[in-house]
């Protein structure tokens, strides 16, 4: 396995995390009770930013890779670009619901809750096909070659390890504050 690959799998895990995060969230609001607002923005943030800002351009890389190497595995697959807009118009509508909540505006729970489903479902199953169908195919189409040149596109990118670090530190603070509302909560 090529080390991208593993990195956007440990991206994924990440991913997986603040998506829990957000559920929980969504857990409490059903319940009727007032979530944690600073996690549930936090990880909206972080979605806004995080994956077309480092997630999606390597995945992109790979994609166009394996769609001059087996475009037969590459049809597959479908087209990525739009998945990865479809996930970013869901995030718009959930940051949207959230601003509408916060704004005290008439806006039924049902319908806060069907938005921020939608939006965690649609993220895992995107990322299960990308884990069962996508990584398998460039895995097994693209050669030695290809990885290097993904690595040298990506270490070309402006300060992508400054930007790395600016979104782990992110997502840890997220966490923190979930844990503290946890926490809270058990009180």
């Amino acid at each position: 396995m090529t080390y991208v690959v593993e990195v956007l799998r440990q991206e994924h895990r990440n991913i997986e995390r603040l998506l829990r995060v957000l559920e929980q969230e969504l857990i409490v609001f059903d319940r009727g009770n007032r979530p944690d607002y600073e996690a549930v923005i936090g990880v909206i943030d972080y979605f806004k930013d995080y994956p077309d800002s480092c997630h999606h351009p390597k995945e992109d890389l790979i994609f166009e890779k394996l769609k001059s190497r087996d475009p037969v595995a590459a049809a597959n697959i479908g087209d990525l670009e739009i998945e990865h807009q479809e996930g970013a118009s869901r995030l718009r509508r959930v940051a949207q619901a959230v601003e509408r909540v916060l704004s005290d505006e008439d806006l039924l729970r049902q319908t806060v809750a069907e938005i921020i489903h939608d939006f965690i479902n649609h993220e895992r199953r995107h990322m299960e096909m990308e884990e069962r169908t996508f990584f398998p195919a460039a895995i097994n189409a693209l050669r030695p070659k290809d990885w290097a040149d993904i690595a040298l596109k990506l270490a070309e990118r402006r300060d992508p390890l400054y930007l790395e670090e600016k979104f782990n530190m992110r997502r840890r603070k997220i966490l923190e504050i979930e844990a503290e509302a946890e926490a809270e909560r058990l009180d």
